[in-house]
């Protein structure tokens, strides 16, 4: 199960050319965590969860916390390899506490919902307050709700139990009535479920116009994953132009991989 929030576009950041990228080697990766990750995010759009691997191990080799998470991510939802929480769990935890907020985030929403992990409700709550320090707001609404039962929920924090509980399927026929409402984060949830194919048919063009939608009405999450199409030419036409106007327009927002992703472009001399 990709987490939507990952999930994956949100914790890497864009580079100077896809060539430069797709050609890189280990110790490229090594030197330019980056590159790396970029790599990896561009093999994951195409299905090349090997590849993406590869990348992701050499990079948590060394703790990096988005190759760590992105890992969980793979085993969890059992791309390219059997799926196993038990290793999710762990890559997970590695990954939070290298300071990741997603990973951060992610286990939260798991303890609490107790149903691919056991139920503990402090660690979720540890796990949560961590995220939440870290500036992420759905998890600082979600430990507001952490104990009350689910009807009491908001429809948004349904749709991300039943996320975290697997319910793909029912997660995105929620996210979507909310996203025809006119909420923009769960138009940008949705948009990450087409990229991934979780709980709805994978469709890279519907989950670039689902980006576009949010991003439009300001969503920066939804603003970068946007610029990583436009870089990577996944779902959008290549145009770095337009990458960057995204990208910017993101980083505008304090959105924390948006900067990280301006300063690397930025100083590599890209306008």
């Amino acid at each position: 199960m990709i987490h939507p929030r990952t999930l994956l576009g949100a914790a890497l950041v864009v580079l100077t050319s896809t060539s430069q990228a797709q050609d890189s080697h280990r110790g490229d990766w090594l030197r330019n965590p980056a590159m790396g990750n970029y790599k990896a995010y561009a093999e994951f759009k195409m299905a090349h969860y090997a590849e993406a691997r590869e990348v992701w191990e050499t990079l948590a080799e060394v703790g990096n916390g988005d190759a760590l998470f992105n890992l969980g991510i793979l085993a969890e939802d059992g791309l390219g390899e059997p799926k196993n929480m038990k290793k999710a769990e762990t890559l997970y935890t590695s990954s939070a506490h290298a300071g990741n907020f997603k990973a951060q985030y992610r286990l939260g929403m798991l303890y609490s919902a107790g149903t691919l992990l056991p139920r503990d409700v402090e660690r979720a709550r540890i796990f949560l307050t961590l995220a939440a320090q870290g500036g992420d707001k759905d998890a600082t609404a979600t430990l507001v709700a952490l104990g009350q039962p689910t009807a009491s929920l908001t429809p948004y924090q349904r749709a991300e139990f039943l996320s975290a509980t697997g319910e793909h399927t029912q997660a995105a026929a929620l996210y979507r009535q909310l996203a025809e409402g006119g909420d923009r984060r769960a138009q940008t949830r949705l948009a990450w479920m087409y990229e991934a194919g979780r709980g709805v048919e994978r469709d890279l063009a519907e989950a670039a116009r689902r980006f576009e939608s949010a991003a439009v009405d300001g969503e920066a999450e939804a603003q970068y994953a946007l610029a990583v199409m436009y870089r990577t030419g996944k779902g959008r036409e290549h145009d770095v132009a337009q990458s960057l106007v995204w990208l910017r327009k993101a980083a505008g927002q304090s959105y924390p991989p948006a900067l990280a992703a301006l300063g690397s472009s930025e100083s590599a001399g890209v306008k």
